[in-house]
């Protein structure tokens, strides 16, 4: 019997066996093709249809979206521009003229930050354009934080993917009850953060000199990376009261600095999980020969591992850029006015004596998401790598 073969013909299979039978080994049947086109059209459309929706109602004014459904633009309705002029109309700052001075200012006060060692030169405060200052914000705020995310992150994730850590958990529980005995001491007794966090530093580390030896159990890198993770699975807001109150306490709500900190923070998890795959299943070898010819750790990373996974940086890079610039809890607590971004203005559309203006929401959103897709038309080629590469590990 081995070795023999068996041709089933045409009337032995079923219509359906017949109907995706592909023609060669390798190719898709006719019906197989047709049945793969449709999904992808329907999904398409699933997906495109509300940005297409936030397109045109843009484009709308208040009749025209009270009104009721219309679709086709110059056949359903005409468009306007009333959900954009209406972004700067109730703005007396955001004029031509006063975006070009705010520009200048922009400049001069850079100017006057680098000079100012040498030559004294007063800052100018501009009177700024809230759809301005917001934007900048968002750009600023999100763009900051996901290049320290991005750098510590992934420093962190190739270091527990190729660094074997034993960290004790006695000295972990030293540690956390100094910086509660330090917290305490400078909401309770007026200590300065700054010294308390000293002394409590000073005392760790002599405590884990002195006592360190006598605790036995040891963590691994499996247990590091599951803290990390668990980190993102906490929700944001259990910990944004106790967060609010330690910028308030150091000063630094309301500023950029405040929620650079925050964002990386909050999506550093989402980097260290993302890119310990990408770096752990690089070949040792590599890094091994590169050792063996003298160069240190962090040139190995810089100039051998990174370009090596430049794909999943890719995709990391922009999944946490959307994250930092869609986020809207921390914003909304953080900010007041200064540092207010983008989030928290299309929100501010759904509020007010007028009802919803949905037409100025859209307007707002179109300018928002303009950054991210342009990012990912120029990240496209990497995003494909690197997605495709995580869904085989997976």
């Amino acid at each position: 019997m081995s070795g023999a073969t068996y041709k089933i013909s045409r009337e032995d299979r079923s219509f359906r066996q017949r109907l995706f039978e592909p023609p060669a080994v390798g190719k898709m049947s006719l019906m197989a093709n047709l049945l793969a086109w449709a999904i992808l059209l329907f999904w398409s459309l699933f997906v495109l249809f509300p940005i297409y929706w936030v397109v045109i109602t843009a484009f709308k004014d208040a009749a025209t979206v009270n009104n009721g459904p219309f679709f086709i633009p110059f056949v359903d309705f005409q468009p306007t521009l009333k959900g954009w002029t209406a972004q700067f109309a109730t703005d007396p700052y955001c004029d031509a003229y006063s975006v070009g001075r705010q520009l200048f200012l922009l400049v001069y006060n850079l100017f006057a930050f680098i000079v100012s060692p040498i030559i004294k030169i007063e800052k100018m405060e501009p009177q700024i354009c809230k759809v301005y200052l917001a934007y900048t914000n968002s750009f600023v705020i999100s763009f900051g934080a996901t290049a320290l995310c991005i750098a510590v992150g992934s420093m962190a994730a190739y270091a527990l993917a190729r660094i074997s850590y034993k960290p004790k958990f006695g000295n972990i529980v030293v540690f956390v009850l100094l910086a509660l005995s330090a917290i305490v001491a400078s909401n309770y007794f007026d200590v300065h953060w700054t010294i308390s966090g000293s002394i409590a530093l000073a005392l760790f580390f002599l405590l884990a000199r002195s006592l360190g030896r006598r605790f036995k159990s040891t963590l691994g890198n499996d247990d590091i990376l599951f803290w990390i993770v668990s980190q993102r699975i906490l929700p944001p807001i259990v910990v944004i009261i106790p967060v609010y109150m330690m910028f308030q306490s150091v000063r630094m709500i309301d500023t950029h600095f405040a929620l650079i900190i925050v964002y990386a923070v909050a999506n550093l998890p989402i980097v260290v999980w993302l890119m310990h795959d990408f770096f752990a299943n690089l070949p040792v070898e590599l890094e091994e020969s590169a050792q063996l010819d003298g160069s240190s750790r962090f040139e190995i990373f810089w100039d051998i591992v990174l370009p090596l996974t430049r794909p999943g940086l890719a995709a990391t890079t922009l999944l946490t850029l959307i994250l930092n610039w869609n986020e809207y809890l921390f914003a909304i607590f953080l900010t007041t006015a200064r540092a207010q971004t983008m989030p928290i203005m299309v929100a501010a559309k759904n509020t007010g004596e007028r009802g919803i203006l949905w037409w100025e929401m859209c307007a707002i959103i179109m300018i928002m998401i303009l950054p991210v897709i342009i990012m990912a038309v120029v990240l496209q080629r990497y995003i494909a790598k690197g997605v495709l590469l995580g869904a085989v590990k997976g």
